[in-house]
C-alpha cells in the first residue's frame, strides 16, 4: 500500500484549515499531520513533525508565507512547498516561484487540481494553475508590470494604507511595529512617485489592487 502524502496546512484562517482538511483527508493519498497559522510556527513544526508538502499561505502574521518560503529553503527542510494564496497577479507567481517554490495556486481552485498540483510537486515537478501559468506567460511577453518593483508585504501594507486602515491597524493586522509600517510606507512613496494618498489609490485603482 502506498503511503499518503503527508501535508502541513499553514494559514491563519482556522475555518478555511478545518474546509482544506476535511478536503485532503477525504483522499486516501493525503494525510493532514500538522497545521500552522503563521510562519514560525511552520518553521517549529517542520522540526518535530515528519511532513512531505507544506501547503503555504502568502498572508500570515507574525511571519508571512514568503518570508517562510525563504527560511524553509534557508534551512533546507526536506519538503515540498505548494503555495496556495488569494493572489494571481503575475508578479506574486515570479517573485515566489524565484524563492523557489514547488507550485503556485489560487484559494478558488477546483478540488481535482489542488490535488494534482500535490501529487505533482511532491513528485519532484513544479506546477503552476492554468491562471498562475497564462499570468507569468503575459508578463514575459508584454514586460513588467509598473508594480513588479513591490514585494508581497510591500502589497500588503498598500491595500491597507487604500482601504483607510491607520498605521497602527495596519501594524496589529501584520503583527509588525509601526514603526516598520511607516518604513513601508515611505518606501512605497518613493517607488510609486507618490506624494499623497490620493496618489497610492489611484496608482491600486490603476493596477488593480483593490479587488
Amino acid at each position: 500500500m502506498v503511503k499518503p502524502i503527508k501535508i502541513l496546512l499553514a494559514d491563519d484562517h482556522r475555518v478555511l484549515r478545518t474546509g482544506l482538511k476535511l478536503l485532503l483527508s477525504s483522499q486516501t493519498d493525503f494525510k493532514v499531520v500538522a497545521e500552522a497559522s503563521d510562519g514560525y510556527e511552520v518553521l517549529q513544526k517542520l522540526e518535530d513533525v515528519p511532513t512531505d508538502v507544506v501547503l503555504l499561505d502568502l498572508s500570515m502574521p507574525i511571519m508571512g508565507g514568503l518570508e517562510c518560503l525563504k527560511e524553509i529553503k534557508k534551512h533546507k527542510y526536506p519538503v515540498k512547498i505548494l503555495v496556495l494564496t488569494m493572489y494571481s497577479e503575475q508578479q506574486y507567481v515570479k517573485e515566489v516561484m524565484q524563492q523557489g517554490a514547488d507550485g503556485y495556486l489560487c484559494k478558488d481552485t477546483l478540488d481535482e487540481e489542488l490535488f494534482r498540483a500535490l501529487h505533482t510537486v511532491w513528485n519532484g515537478r513544479r506546477y503552476l494553475g492554468e491562471r498562475e501559468a497564462r499570468a507569468l506567460l503575459n508578463g514575459l511577453i508584454d514586460g513588467p508590470q509598473e508594480n513588479a518593483a513591490l514585494s508581497v508585504r510591500e502589497r500588503e501594507v498598500l491595500q491597507y494604507i487604500v482601504h483607510g486602515y491607520s498605521l497602527a491597524d495596519i501594524a496589529e493586522k501584520l503583527y509588525i511595529s509601526i514603526k516598520t509600517v511607516s518604513t513601508y510606507k515611505a518606501r512605497l512613496m518613493q517607488k510609486l512617485n507618490c506624494t499623497t494618498k490620493s496618489e497610492l489609490v489611484d496608482y491600486a485603482l490603476q493596477q488593480h489592487l483593490l479587488e
